[in-house]
Order: structure tokens, then sequence, then C-alpha cells
């Protein structure tokens, strides 16, 4: 382990105390996570040193600078040797890593344990965090961070976002954020740094320079350098107002001009890539002295730094900016060929991504696309950390190329822009030429784009067409390659389950859609997990199968957190799934409230049916509220938007069924039948619709006979067929005839027994006041139901006589705890907003639970407000 990485860096000897940022880091580290975000030269680094070494941060302090490409195992291991370095104790039984790609979870759990028991916190500086490009590492250091307890606080400097949910921590008041604009130099800090540097400017002056410059640290200091040689400093200001080629010219001449002719052409030439590696250099100037030259740089301070210990160099941004922009000046026609160069060079040693920009810059889209189709990865374009950069690199290419590969890349990208006719038309183009003879990259790339296009439009034929291709070529191709790309087989197999989903077809539609949840199992691919889980939930949903609904849309919801999706790239389906499952369980209030979050975002859901669920459940919600015309309006908005390429009948049949329901909340019958008549359907649901419009307009045998057969279908979902007990049991009720009220009793009991796994609440709800009365005459058969709501059993609100029994009352401040979770908080959301601890939280719900009798948090609240206590 290199001692750098753990030693605080010297802060320059021209540096300007800033004490309100260092009185913001010192409030920061009383919480869980401060945060010190900015772009390079901003003073992040400079900053947290100068908190160090000035005193004021807590005694027990760690640092350690972050190295790109830390494996797991090899990051824990350095910050384990920073606690040591630093002077903080930690029992020999936490261990340290055994592998470089890895850690134990127990290892984690046992530095958690032993941070959480330290009577004084420990803050960790991670410098550079940035450099983490690991998902587990940022999964492992908020497991730490979150059951440490109080024992550990993080300091985190980055250039970018952390992996880190941040989004909670911001939800909980639980960090503090120096962004980049608080890290911008004032007029003030501005001044201080020009009166070290011996300079003084007035006051317009002055104001101009940091507007120019827009406070950015390094710029100002390199302007303070340029301006010591300036015999007027004034004048220097306001010719670079209005003229940024005046420092552009004092680093030509001042830096550029002073090195030997091949140490020029070396840096003009490497000014095109972000970093650049001896090897890379050599290939762009055609030389091998590179390394020789590269490290004189570095040690003469000429703009040019090593980055951390690895060969890798990289020039600063305004120096480089300068150079690329002279290279062109001097050299007119050569940053193409070194693009191509770098492109090719940055491919050999495997650094994909690098390589398609370099090449698409340069114009060179047959090699940039050659690379995506060739490397089987094409899907990084739907998906993954690299998603964003291939896009915007590929956004110039022209749609009047030749070749299979770029015509592939363009459909992909039009797809992922929602541009469906784009992306066919792009098809198109691309099939000329791939054929038998093409190699099975290609070949699957075609097949891979079709699959998602056949999702998008909701063409289950053409879907499944080009999913049997793509399985058939994966097997052609090298496993290593595969194995490299699991989001092409993850996303087509969710593509498939999608296609079979809106045709209705929920079995086979839950198997593919389990596949590809299966498929992702790999980190990196938390978008497809995500995709592929929510579009499992609303499946599930569909069945009936409300518990596995649940549990894959929360699963989803979670692997949007670990990769810090923003809310409009989220499938939003998860939250649709939750609403269904609420509106089932007579949860209206948490119905409501998900069903807005799923259609929160200006971005169509995913999946094509979705919109039909939305409009049903919102149809649903609106009934149960008593807008009846709310609940019409929201199927007749559905019914009348233009139709999706395709829309499959039994989406049409949902609908038909939510408007019957609405015509029948208003007591209109016959309007419920003539909905339901509207549309042809052999679904169990639509039979038990009709029933229900049929028994409310008094046609009893109707009832009877558009039940017939059904409990022999397999299809029922648990509701329908509880449903259909009830409709039974109400005909029977209402049979004056010997031992009908004996039958009405049966199927009452054999309904509440199908609800009761699912806890289908709003069946009942829905039926009617004839429930409660049966309800009254059998004590045992309510006692043993007692999951149902209380205005179906019978019994009054807190106070009122007959309250459902509760064993021991609420706590005020359990009562406030229950009252936070029913809102959808998380528990370390609650312990913010109650000021109080996660630990307490979770104390405070398991007394409730015990109280109130029940296992889950939503048993509780629903439990809580049968009872009135909510």
């Amino acid at each position: 382990m290199l001692a750098v990485r753990f030693a605080v860096p010297p802060v320059p000897r021209i540096a300007v105390h800033r004490p309100a940022l260092l009185e913001r880091l010192a409030a920061g580290v009383r919480g869980p996570l401060t945060l010190v975000n900015g772009p390079a030269g901003a003073g992040k680094t400079v900053l947290a040193a100068q908190w160090i070494t000035g005193g004021a941060a807590p005694r027990a302090t760690a640092w350690l600078t972050v190295e790109p490409g830390d494996a797991p195992g090899a990051f824990w291991a350095h910050v384990l040797e920073a606690f040591h370095r630093h002077g903080v104790p930690l029992p020999t039984d936490v261990g340290n890593p055994t592998r470089a790609e890895g850690v134990d979870q127990a290892l984690l759990v046992r530095l958690a344990a032993a941070l959480a028991e330290r009577r004084e916190p420990v803050v960790l500086v991670l410098d550079q965090f940035d450099a983490v490009l690991a998902p587990e590492i940022a999964e492992g250091l908020q497991f730490v961070l979150r059951h440490a307890s109080d024992g550990l606080r993080l300091l985190l400097t980055s250039r970018t976002d952390s992996l880190l949910p941040v989004y909670r921590y911001r939800a909980a008041g639980e960090i503090t954020e120096i962004r980049h604009a608080d890290l911008r130099f004032t007029d003030v800090d501005a001044e201080r740094l020009l009166h070290e540097h011996g300079l003084e400017l007035s006051e317009a002056g002055l104001r101009l320079l940091v507007e120019r410059t827009e406070g950015w640290a390094a710029g100002l200091r390199l302007c303070a350098l340029a301006m010591q040689r300036s015999a007027d400093p004034e004048a220097f200001v306001r010719e670079f107002a209005a003229d940024r080629s005046t420092i552009a010219g004092y680093l030509l001449k001042e830096v550029l001009d002073a090195q030997p002719p091949l140490t020029q052409d070396l840096l003009l030439r490497v000014s095109i890539t972000d970093r650049v590696h001896p090897d890379l250099a050599d290939a762009l100037t055609g030389r091998s002295d590179a390394e020789k030259r590269l490290a004189e740089l570095a040690g003469a301070n000429a703009f040019l730094e090593q980055v951390g210990e690895s060969d890798w160099y990289r020039l600063h941004p305004l120096f480089a900016a300068v150079l690329h922009a002279h290279l062109r000046r001097r050299l007119p026609g050569l940053e193409p060929r070194l693009r191509a160069r770098a492109a090719r060079w940055l491919a050999g040693t495997g650094r994909f991504t690098e390589a398609v920009v370099q090449a698409a810059t340069a114009g060179d889209w047959q090699f940039a696309a050659g690379q995506l189709v060739d490397n089987l990865a094409i899907g990084r374009l739907f998906t993954g950390l690299e998603t964003h950069r291939l896009r915007r690199a590929f956004a110039a290419m022209p749609s009047d190329l030749t070749g299979a590969a770029p015509a592939l890349v363009e459909a992909a990208c039009r797809l992922a822009d929602q541009d469906l006719a784009g992306c066919t038309a792009a098809l198109r183009r691309a099939d000329p030429y791939v054929t038998g003879t093409s190699g099975p990259a290609p070949r699957l790339g075609l097949a891979f784009v079709r699959v998602l296009a056949g999702r998008q439009a909701g063409d289950l034929a053409a879907t499944e067409r080009a999913a049997a291709d793509a399985d058939r070529l994966l097997h052609e191709m090298p496993q290593p390659l595969i194995g490299r790309h699991p989001e092409i087989s993850a996303m087509t197999l969710a593509a498939l389950g999608s296609a079979e989903l809106g045709a209705g077809h929920l079995d086979r539609s839950a198997s593919s859609l389990s596949a590809a949840v299966a498929a992702c199992g790999q980190p990196g691919i938390d978008p497809p997990l995500c995709d592929a889980l929510a579009s499992l939930s609303l499946a599930e949903l569909l069945r009936g199968r409300l518990r596995q609904a649940e549990e894959h849309a929360r699963d989803s919801l979670a692997a949007a957190d670990r990769s810090a999706l923003p809310p409009e790239h989220r499938p939003g389906i998860d939250h649709l799934v939750l609403a269904g499952v609420a509106a089932e369980h007579d949860d209206l209030t948490a119905a409501r409230a998900h069903l807005d979050r799923a259609t929160m975002s200006e971005r169509p859901l995913p999946e094509p049916v979705a919109a039909v669920e939305v409009a049903v459940i919102g149809s649903r919600l609106a009934t149960a509220e008593g807008d009846w015309e709310g609940a019409l309006a929201t199927v007749h908005a559905v019914g009348s938007a233009p139709a999706p390429p395709q829309r499959y009948e039994w989406t049409e049949d949902e609908l038909a069924i939510a408007e019957s329901s609405a015509h029948l909340a208003h007591g209109d019958a016959a309007a419920a039948l003539d909905a339901l008549d509207a549309v042809s359907s052999v679904r169990p649901a639509h039979s038990v619709a009709r029933a229900r419009a049929l028994l409310a307009a008094g046609d009893n045998d109707g009832v009877t006979q558009a039940l017939a057969g059904l409990s022999a279908d397999e299809t029922i979902t648990p509701s329908s067929r509880a449903q259909a007990c009830l409709l039974q049991a109400q005909v029977a009720a209402t049979d004056v005839s010997t031992g009908s009220a004996k039958e009405a009793h049966r199927l009452l009991r054999e309904a509440l027994w199908l609800a009761r796994p699912e806890e289908l609440r709003r069946v009942f709800v829905e039926s009617g006041p004839w429930i409660r009365r049966m309800l009254r005459l059998d004590p045992q058969l309510t006692r043993a139901h007692s999951w149902l709501p209380a205005r179906v059993l019978g019994f009054a609100r807190a106070g009122g006589h007959g309250q459902l029994p509760v064993a021991e009352p609420l706590s005020e401040r359990e009562t406030e705890v229950l009252g936070k979770a029913a809102q959808l908080l998380s528990t370390e959301e609650i312990a913010a907003e109650l000021h109080i601890s996660a630990n307490t939280v979770k104390t405070h719900l398991k007394t409730v639970y015990r109280k109130l009798s029940v296992t889950r948090r939503s048993e509780a609240v629903r439990r809580a407000r049968d009872l009135g206590v909510l």
C-alpha cells in the first residue's frame, strides 16, 4: 500500500482561507454524510486538507485517497489501513479482505458493529470518491454507514454525484452538501487570492475577473500567475474579458514555447484525449519517447500531472483546451487522424467507451459503430454507466451511411429516444447488410433491437420471432463475450415477457420475466433488473398474486435506488403495482399516493398495457371516493386516446369492466351491462363483472348462469373467485326457500377463506352491507377474519361501542411513528422527521406490531385505521 494515499495532502503555500466553508464541514461531520462536489480545480481537496491541518477536524479522522479501478476487496483493505494509520483502533476480529475482487459481507458486519460501539465517532475522508466505479463498493459503504449508527461519519470529495443513495439522506436531512456553486470563489475570495500573489485590482476589475472565470479556483490562479508577468494587471483583466486568447497566449508562450520542439509536438497531439498513457502518446506521435517526456513535464509542473501512481497523465483542463485550439490552427486536418489512431489504440487495450467516443468525434462512424456491434455492446446504448456518453457520441452520426453497424446503432439510438418509426426505418436499412454470412454479432444486434422494438410496439409475434433469433445467436457467440454483456440476454427476456404481458399471456410472461431477473444476477445492470422486476410485479398483480406482486415491486424500487436512477428514468410500474395492491387491501390513501407517483413522469410507462391499468386503478379509486363521473372520465380518456400499435381484446375488457363498475356505483345497472356487452370476452373477470351487473338489475337467474362453470376455470384470480362466491351468496341470501340461508353462509365462508391469503378487503367493501348483517349472526366467523375492515365487520371506530380489541393501547410516540409509516416514509426518513435514531424507530415499530397483533408495517397501518387509531 502506498503511504501517499493515507496522507493528508499538503495545503498549497498560496491558499485562500475560507472560514464559512470550513464551518460547514465542521457542522456536516456531526451528521452521517458530507459531500463536497465540484469539477476539477474547484478546490475540493484543498478545502478538506485545510479543515484537517487547521485543527478543526475531530481527533478520530482518517484520510484515504481513492484510486480509479479499486476493486471492492482492495478498497476495503485500504479503508481498514487508513483507520490503522490514523490511530483509529479496531478489534482484531474485524479481519481483512482475503481477495481484491470482493469482500465478505461478514467483514462489513463486524466493521459496522465495531464502529457502532465507539464512544467517539470516526470521520472517514474519501478523497476523489468519483474514482469508485464498482457499485458493490458504494453498496458496502452504505451498509456500514447505516449499521454503524453514530460511530461513522463520511466526508466525500467527488467530481460527480455519489453512487450512494444521496436522495435518502436529503429526505432525512442527514447530509451536508458543498457543491460547485458553493466552491466558486466570491469577489472577497478572489481578492484574497490576488493579494497572496502580490496583486491588487479595482472593484470593477475584480468583479469582471470573477465573472469571466465564473469563480473557478484554478482559472483564477492561472490568471493571477499571468497577471504577475503583466505590466498592467487592470489592462490584463480587460483584455481577458474581451478576448480570452490572452490567457491562451500566456500558456502558449510561457509553457508550450518553453518546451523543445518534439515535446511541443507531443503536447499538441495528446490534447485530444482526457488522459494520456505513454504508449498512447507514442501512437499519436509515431515515436517512442513519450514515457520520458511525460515524466519530465510532470516533474517540471508544466500543467501536466500524473494520475495517482498509475502510468497515466492528464493535462490541466485549461491548458488542454488551449493546446487543442492551437492544434487546429497550427496543423489543420490532423485532429481527425489523431482521434482515429487514438480510437484504435484504446480499442486494442480494452478501453471500449473511450475508443468509441474518439472515433465518433473523428467522424469515423464505421469504426465507432462497428465497435458497438462487433463487441456485442449495443445494449450499452440502453443501460449502463456509459449510456449517456455513448448516446451523445452518436448524436451527430449521419443517417445515410452504408453498412450494418451504423444502421443498427442508429436504430438503437432512435428506439432509446422512443422514436419507433425512426427505429423501424433504420432497421430496414440494416436488413440488406445482415445476411447469413455476416457473422453472428451483426445478426444478434439486429435481433436484439428488433426484440426491443417489438416490445415498444406491443407486437407479440414480432417480439417472439426476434427473441427466438436472439436466443439461437447467443449460443453461437463466444461465451466470454456473452458473459461480459449480460444485459443482452436480460433485456431480450424482459422484452419478450413484456410483450407476452401485453397480449394477456400472464403465465408465460411471468416465466420469461423471472428468467430476465435471473439473468440480471451480475452487478452493474440494475436498470434492466429494475425494469424486469417492475414488469414481473405487474404480471403477478394481474394474476391476482398480490404478495408476490408487492415483493417484486419493492425489489424494483430497491434496484432503482441502488443504481441512483433519476425519477424520470424509473419505470413507474412498480408504484402502479403498489397502487393496485393497496387498492385491493382497501388502503385507498396509499393507493392514491402510489398511483400519483406512477404517473408523475412525463415519459410514458414502458409497458403499453400500463396505461390501461393506470385507468383501471384510477377509476376504481375514484369510484371508491364517490366520484363515479371522474371514474368514467378516466376510463373514457384511455378509450379515446390514440390506440397503440396493437391493443389486445383483454385490455379492452379491462376498461369495460372498470366502466361497468363506475356505472354500478351510480346505480345504473343497464349502462353497466351495455359497457360489458360492447366487448366480446370469455375471461372469468368479465363473467364476474357481468354477474355483478345482473344482480344489480335484479336478474338472479342471470347471475347463476353467468357464473356457471367458473369454479373449474384455472385462470380465474383469487379476487374474481372470491367475488363470484360473494355474488352467489348474495343471491342465496335473497332466496326464501329452505336451505338458502345455510348455502349463503357457506358461500360467504368460502369467499372469506379464498380472500384471506392475499387479504382482499376491497371486494368485501364493494359487495355492500349485507355481508355485515351475515357476519353479525356468526361471531366465531367474525373473530376468524378480523383482518377485514371495521366497516365490513360492523365495529365502531375508536371510542365507540364494540371497538375492535387491542392488547394494549399505543403510546403517543408509537402512534406518531405509525402515522409517519402510513405516509410511506422509510425508517431513516421517519427517524429524521421525529429527530430520533433509526434503531429507536425500529423498536417502536416492533412494539406496535406486538400490540396490534400483526407482523408487517402495511398490516399495522391497516389495523390502526380499522381501530380508529389513525
